[in-house]
């Protein structure tokens, strides 16, 4: 099991430059760390790709990912582009994530309506695929029409030439279908809100997707589980408040009352009186209440909380649950956002992976 890093939003942190200046420097002393890939979000602040960018030409042995590209702000063959440029860049080095997002993001933001997203993503993929592979684009979908029929358009072919044809796609998913989909038609899994103990239905669904496929879910060079688990330590109940009010913009604020993927991911957990509660009182924007109506035992579950030990002793189980890249998401204790909390953080973790022998 390899150690990432997942940098999230940096719009989080780019009001403040010289802070936000400081935490791209964590993704230099992950390198230094041996960490495997660097992880950029996005939503409806700061774009991944342009951050990729940066670090691109800060780095020169790390992974560069994007976790994840939205799927409704960028045509497939944008994205395309987009990821053959940044594999250009970085030698090789791009993974390209994507997901649909959410309906709130995807219709609030871009003006694309949430329909048929799995419909949607099996084209989306196939057409990314095509002309990273310097095909003519010829697609007749759905969602997605090359060249438009009625029109001066022509087939085009990817005039930059990458240095893979084939770079690894990921998936972010959350319910059955999407699993089943991903395992047949990705290289790698984006889960969040992740555990090891829970994880062995979402695996069955990978797997039955693979099986479709006929292709193998494990093995060298196969899938790659990455989930992005929040890492906070060394007093790990103080350290489970830390993460409150990301777990409770997600199961509470991330979509509507009705469809709420990362909600009902905590439904299927077990937690379906606290995940009705948690959305309740956010959607009311009650936040702080939504915050301590988490509970504990789910912050555990899905988090790396507490002193190296107690980390050391949880990778195990994330190791024998499949994963393959675990990406560490740095939560300071104090609730803050500093670097030098995180890269503590990323010392912390490497020296967990060493002690349990799953590096």
């Amino acid at each position: 099991m390899r150690l990432g890093l997942n940098v999230g939003y940096w719009s989080s942190t780019a009001a403040n430059p010289a802070r936000a200046q400081a935490w791209l420097d964590v993704a230099v002393e992950a390198e230094r760390l041996g960490y495997s890939c660097v992880w950029v979000a996005e939503a409806y602040g700061s774009d991944a790709a342009t951050v990729l960018g940066y670090l691109a030409a800060r780095t020169s042995t790390i992974d560069l990912g994007a976790a994840v590209f939205q799927i409704p702000a960028r045509t497939p063959a944008m994205t395309a582009m987009t990821a053959a440029t940044l594999d250009t860049l970085t030698g090789g080095r791009f993974r390209l994530g994507l997901g649909v997002s959410g309906p709130v993001v995807s219709e609030g933001w871009h003006g694309v309506r949430f329909d048929a997203p799995l419909e949607r993503t099996r084209e989306y993929v196939e057409i990314v695929r095509r002309a990273l592979r310097r095909e003519k684009l010829r697609y007749s979908g759905r969602h997605y029409t090359l060249p438009l029929p009625d029109g001066p358009g022509k087939p085009l072919h990817l005039q930059l030439r990458p240095p893979r044809a084939e770079l690894p796609v990921y998936l972010a998913a959350i319910g059955p279908r999407n699993l089943e989909l991903t395992g047949e038609i990705a290289d790698g899994w984006l889960p969040v809100f992740f555990s090891p103990e829970h994880a062995g239905e979402q695996v069955r669904h990978l797997r039955a997707g693979a099986d479709a496929a006929g292709r193998p879910l494990t093995g060298p060079g196969g899938f790659d589980i990455a989930p992005s688990v929040p890492v906070v330590g060394p007093d790990w109940r103080k350290c489970a408040d830390a993460v409150r009010g990301y777990a409770a913009l997600y199961l509470g604020g991330m979509g509507s009352r009705e469809k709420n993927f990362y909600n009902a991911h905590a439904r299927r957990m077990g937690f379906e009186r606290e995940a009705d509660e948690v959305q309740r009182l956010y959607l009311e924007r009650n936040y702080q209440a939504a915050m301590q109506a988490i509970p504990v035992e789910f912050l555990d579950a899905t988090s790396l909380l507490g002193p190296v030990d107690r980390i050391a002793d949880r990778l195990q189980a994330y190791a024998d649950a499949g994963v393959g890249t675990l990406n560490v998401l740095p939560f300071p204790a104090g609730g803050g956002s500093g670097s030098l909390d995180a890269v503590a953080t990323l010392r912390a973790a490497a020296e967990a992976c060493d002690k349990a022998g799953v590096s």
